[in-house]
């Protein structure tokens, strides 16, 4: 099967994270079910969403699991030169929302199926289609805990985000929360009749800012990252309706990206602390946090057997780390190897005329074909 044709019926899907994905799923259970498969849905509690599991080979036996996320991020304010959800080539390029990020990689793994199937697998080989990774990789936990029902437990996990095709063995952790504090709204004219909800956000604003400094001062550091530490950032704040009026609600969304070792959800507890430090007994003045999305780091392999399989198939040697998270983290918590390797370039994600190249998409069909020759080894 030509993997263009498949992307083309991928990217006419404009899948959002954080709603359902009925269009994606039926088109990506239509090209598995024409190719012979069976798949399996795994509906997730949001009840308009699923994840799709399909096999390859004996179940019984430890295989390798090709994984990829079917939601994209959205086009509103992007400057498009063509429809992004229409594949366009153009000057050797096939431009569409998803291409690199990851829709070339979900194209590749249906497109290899024949491939797959005539290779008399002795081990088998599992496609693993994810939602809402976009918004804090939300989806794929829910088919993890469902493995043990799907398969012998897996012996190790290809995540196909955009790495143009070089293995990868490493990435941060993350979590992003959301921190409301909540006050008293009175006239301007009377401040000390409210109590100003944005102040307090000022406190909290400051003291990640503080954080963040005292990470990049102190530690603990990983030579392997860009920056070589973990970091806190404020990337959203909202409070205040007019300016007359004392705000009683201020909102702060964070992220902390963790290195290995190091979890982010105890370098967001130290803002938590600030936080709740704000409110004396009997003061006006609440505090809340909400936990927005959040997944593991994926510590570095080097060495590994998914390693030198990976630096085999592609003719690459492994990076030690990129600076982009992804689901690969959630698989390696749950004891299964991860790695990261696919078609595209993470910088075309997310960008106007996002775009991916053939000749990468070719590369990611002869990897495919590789490791289904290892899967068919005696």
């Amino acid at each position: 099967m030509i993997p263009e044709v498949i992307l083309a019926d991928l990217v006419a899907c404009p899948d959002l994270p954080g709603s359902s994905n009925a269009r994606i799923a039926d088109c990506v259970l239509g090209h598995l079910r024409r190719a012979g498969l069976d798949p399996v849905v795994l509906p997730g509690p949001e009840c308009d969403r699923v994840n799709i599991w399909a096999s390859i080979g004996p179940r019984d036996v430890p295989g390798m699991i090709l994984s990829g996320h079917m939601d994209v991020v959205p086009v509103e304010g992007q400057a498009w030169t063509s429809d992004p959800f229409r594949l366009t080539a153009r000057e050797g390029r096939l431009f569409g929302r998803g291409t690199s990020d990851m829709k070339g990689f979900l194209a590749c793994m249906l497109a290899a199926i024949p491939d797959f199937r005539a290779a008399r697998l002795t081990r088998p080989l599992h496609l693993a289609f994810s939602y809402d990774e976009e918004i804090g990789c939300r989806g794929v936990g829910h088919m993890i805990a469902a493995l043990p029902d799907l398969a012998a437990a897996p012996s190790g996990c290809v995540v196909g985000e955009p790495t143009e095709m070089r293995p990868v063995l490493s990435h941060k952790g993350k979590q992003s929360t959301r921190l409301v504090m909540t006050g008293r709204a009175a006239h301007s004219a009377r401040p000390d009749d409210g109590v100003n909800a944005n102040y307090a956000g000022a406190e909290i604003l400051l003291a990640i800012r503080e954080l963040n400094a005292a990470l990049a001062a102190g530690g603990p550091f990983d030579p392997r990252f860009d920056p070589p530490h973990s970091t806190a950032v404020a990337g959203v704040v909202r409070g205040g309706t007019a300016v007359n009026i004392i705000p009683d609600r201020c909102e702060i969304q964070m992220e902390v990206r963790s290195i290995p070792g190091q979890s982010a959800a105890d370098v967001t507890a130290q803002v938590l602390q600030r936080l709740a430090a704000l409110v004396p007994a009997g003061a006006a003045l609440s505090v809340s946090n909400e936990e927005l999305s959040s997944y593991p780091a994926l510590p570095p392999a080097e060495g590994s057997a998914l390693a030198g399989l990976l630096q085999r198939l592609t003719g690459q040697v492994p990076l030690r780390s990129v600076s982009f998270g992804t689901e690969a983290g959630l698989f390696h918590a749950a004891g299964i190897p991860a790695i990261i390797c696919g078609p595209g370039s993470i910088d075309r994600a997310h960008r106007p005329d996002e775009y991916i190249l053939p000749e990468e998409l070719a590369a990611c069909m002869a990897m495919l074909r590789g490791l289904a020759g290892e899967l068919a080894a005696a």
